[in-house]
């Protein structure tokens, strides 16, 4: 018989809810044990955070620099600009109608409630660099390798590559939902669990409404640019949608978004180039998930939120999704560091981010794998090309 695998999201709301109830009852002494596994799990998160930023940052400039050619130039920027775009817009959306959904500093009392339980042992792992050390090193080794065409340096990264996308893969993803049990189980503790999910759940629905809206306005330029009914294109790419839905998975819905987009009229050889590549390069469902669920925290947290902290953040974090490996949650895995070093998340933030994410991570994908199509149109517009033989009239 074969066993029933159960997906990572399934395995956080379990855990959640685990979490939730067996902290009303459970005795300090048993919470303290899972307050303790947190915390070592938090010193090899900060240990991994940028390792897993030089590794995926490094190959990942390194393979898209390899490629030449003016449509890899227009693809990338259009790519680039649209997960900006999504990022800014996501922040716009935020700051105007949050602040009357959430609490301003209602995490304040949990921060201070959960720190009277301390973990029965700490064991420091200090990371080898920093966060910003590891992202120019990146950046530095990346575009090296492109201009010289390293080959041996190039397949040791990719190796190192390999590694850590083993170690997120195999390491990290299991254990993230015994860290957001103990989590929930030392909010629950403290008293403060279900003013928290009450605002979860209302962030939930309004960034599930942000993609829409992310996804009708990336079509309404797609539609002026190739002079067609936006809604027309975007109601044929639904089958990528929906596939994503289900999968979580950008490189599973390629076969899909690529027979969709050449359905809506895009050449075969530039559908066949840009789907791929933005399945890799063009993350804007999750980047407008990120910043919507980031500033939802600052606030609850209480943080300061300044617009010129949070461009920079927007904008490298169009850069940071581009390596962002192909495994669910991986996206929030590799923007960790910078969530760290340029907007002061500390791990019970982090803890939280993780969570709140996940809990949308399908809808992320597939916003993200549905706006490849309205890319794919423009590109094709700006080169020119005929429309694919299986093209809707």
């Amino acid at each position: 018989m074969k066993a029933i695998r159960i997906g990572l999201l399934p395995r956080i709301i379990i855990a959640i809810i685990l979490g939730i109830t067996f902290g009303q009852f459970l005795p300090e002494a048993l919470v303290r044990i899972f307050v303790t596994i947190n915390g070592l799990f938090g010193e090899f998160l900060s240990f991994i955070i940028p390792l897993i930023i030089l590794a995926l940052v490094s190959v990942a400039i390194a393979e898209i620099g390899n490629k030449a050619g003016r449509i890899l130039l227009i693809t990338v920027a259009i790519a680039y600009g649209a997960t900006i775009v999504a990022g800014f817009l996501s922040y716009a959306m935020g700051i105007s109608l949050f602040p009357s959904m959430i609490e301003q500093g209602a995490l304040k009392s949990i921060d201070a409630s959960s720190g009277a339980l301390t973990p029965y042992f700490k064991v420091s792992i200090p990371p080898a660099m920093g966060v910003m050390t590891a992202l120019i090193l990146a950046f530095v080794l990346g575009l090296g390798m492109a201009s010289i065409g390293s080959v041996s340096l190039k397949g040791a990264c990719s190796d190192f590559k390999d590694i850590i996308t083993k170690t997120i893969g195999a390491v990290i993803i299991p254990l993230l939902p015994l860290y957001i049990f103990g989590i929930f189980l030392d909010m629950t503790y403290s008293g403060k669990v279900f003013e928290i999910l009450s605002v979860f759940v209302k962030i939930i629905g309004l960034i599930f409404l942000l993609h829409i809206g992310l996804l009708i306005f990336q079509y309404c330029i797609a539609g002026l640019v190739v002079k067609r009914n936006p809604f027309r294109l975007l109601s044929t790419m639904m089958p990528a949608y929906f596939t994503a839905l289900g999968t979580q998975s950008s490189a599973a819905t390629i076969p899909v978004s690529l027979e969709q987009s050449k359905r809506n009229g895009v050449a075969d050889d530039v559908a066949g180039f840009v789907i791929p590549l933005c399945a890799t390069i063009h993350l804007s469902g999750s980047t407008l998930k990120i910043v919507a669920c980031s500033l939802a925290l600052m606030m609850m947290l209480g943080m300061p939120i300044e617009f010129g902290s949070f461009s920079g953040f927007i904008l490298m974090l169009g850069v940071t999704m581009v390596a962002a490996p192909g495994v669910p949650g991986g996206a929030i895995m590799a923007c960790l560091g910078i969530l760290q070093s340029m907007l002061g998340f500390d791990e019970a933030a982090q803890a939280l981010m993780i969570a709140l994410y996940i809990a949308m991570d399908s809808f992320g994908t597939a916003c993200n794998v549905t706006g490849d199509g309205a890319i794919a149109l423009v590109v094709n517009r700006i080169m020119g090309r005929e429309p694919a033989s299986s093209a809707q009239k």
